[in-house]
């Protein structure tokens, strides 16, 4: 059976534009050095001491410059830098996995000129005040020092004073698939600042390097991080970042249409707090925006078959869910806990025949008047596609850029807009 309607009518589109702050910086070499400086982080480095930089599983804008920015520093002040893969369970929970990853990322041991220690082992370094066992990376706690790197946004999964930033770096990504799944089990809101506290205590960190971006994925600040600062300095850093982020310029949604899901968008795929749906057990889904059926049309190429995330959905196509690499979406959503995410939903032979499903689905809603909007992606958001209910009541904040298109498919059935 299917259920693509031939003659199908849908609203008039406008192709739109948001602004957002823009500030970047200028000389990531520079002014990382410049913040080490700040905080004496020279004077903890050693002659001939060996300090891990950790590296993270995120498509972090500059990642490869900043990080090979602090390999030279450690370098130019005479220690011995090495790169820690701190991804949790991510890169399919393995050693050469997560270096991988790192590689994907520009961060070789050939571009950084320095070695890349991965390895799953880790050591225990006690619990935390609520009982959890505290893992962290086995070669990270052998080093004479760590520096901790990473972007500081708000989490897909919960709200806290600390999210995912620097802290999050400690517990979970240096805590391995062991200490990440020890702490999605026990809630990560509070696990992740209370087994900080612990490795703060216990394990050689020398400091931390907070990323911020703007809403154009740019590198807006870096901000280095002393270690008795590290949770209060990352709670600083999550305000100013939720301050630049983007969002969706309305709140209520027919029909959200996004073109492209994945892990370098989200952790999750699609950003929870983008979209309006987390679907965790006892947390509150967001207020804003409001959608009543969510479509998910490709899966990125470089997620490699990881489709966490799509649960998020209503509708999807056939085509992506044949792609999906059960064992790695599987490996990264157990250690979630969160299953939900990873149900596929219904889905269809063709785009156009989803996206048909779905306006036949969203209630007592004339098509042409439908509230529809169309995104590449959950990060991506400056420039869209919106309905006109929706575009007049927006057209005062925006940028027209098109007034004049439609919604429609190659002979395939493929979205062509």
């Amino acid at each position: 059976m299917s259920f693509v309607k031939e003659n199908a009518v849908y609203p008039k589109m406008y192709r739109i534009k948001q602004h957002f702050a823009n500030d970047k910086v200028a000389d990531i070499k520079s002014e990382v050095y410049k913040q080490f400086d700040l905080i004496g982080l020279k004077d903890k480095i050693k002659p001939e001491a060996q300090i891990g930089i950790t590296c993270g599983s995120r498509g972090i804008n500059n990642i490869d410059k900043i990080i090979k920015a602090a390999v030279d520093y450690v370098k130019d002040n005479g220690g011995k830098p090495f790169i820690i893969p701190a991804m949790g369970s991510h890169g399919g929970a393995t050693a050469e996995g997560q270096k991988h990853v790192c590689e994907k990322f520009g961060v070789s041991e050939e571009a950084m000129g320095c070695p890349i220690r991965s390895s799953m082992e880790t050591v225990v370094l006690g619990k935390t005040k609520s009982g959890v066992e505290v893992h962290f990376d086995k070669n990270a706690y052998e080093s004479d020092g760590v520096i901790v790197v990473n972007r500081v946004k708000r989490h897909t999964d919960f709200t806290a004073k600390n999210e995912s930033g620097i802290v999050k770096m400690l517990s979970v990504g240096l805590g391995k698939q062991k200490g990440a799944s020890a702490m999605h089990t026990n809630g990560l809101g509070k696990t992740i600042p209370e087994t900080a506290e612990v490795i703060l205590e216990k394990a050689p960190i020398l400091g931390g390097l907070c990323i911020v971006e703007n809403a154009h994925e740019e590198t807006s600040v870096l901000k280095a991080v002393k270690r008795e600062n590290f949770i209060e300095e990352d709670a600083k850093m999550l305000e100013l970042s939720n301050s630049l982020v983007p969002s969706l310029p309305c709140r209520d949604i027919d029909i959200l249409i996004v073109k492209e899901m994945g892990k370098q968008y989200s952790g999750t795929g699609m950003d929870t707090k983008v979209i309006g749906r987390m679907k965790i057990f006892g947390e509150v889904e967001p207020d804003y925006p409001s959608v009543k059926k969510l479509v998910a049309l490709r899966l990125s190429n470089a997620s490699y078959g990881n489709a966490l995330g799509i649960g998020l959905a209503d509708l999807t196509v056939k085509k992506l869910v044949d792609s999906i690499d059960y064992e790695a979406m599987y490996s990264n959503l157990v250690t979630t806990t969160f299953l939900e995410r990873g149900r596929v939903p219904v889905h269809f032979n063709t785009e156009k025949e989803s996206i048909d499903v779905a306006f036949a689905t969203i209630g007592a809603v004339e098509h042409e008047n439908a509230r529809v909007m169309i995104i590449d992606n959950t990060l991506n958001i400056g420039t869209m596609l919106v309905s006109e209910s929706i575009y007049s009541e927006i057209k005062d904040k925006v940028e027209l850029l098109d007034e004049n298109v439609s919604i429609e498919f190659d002979e395939n059935g493929v979205l062509k807009n």
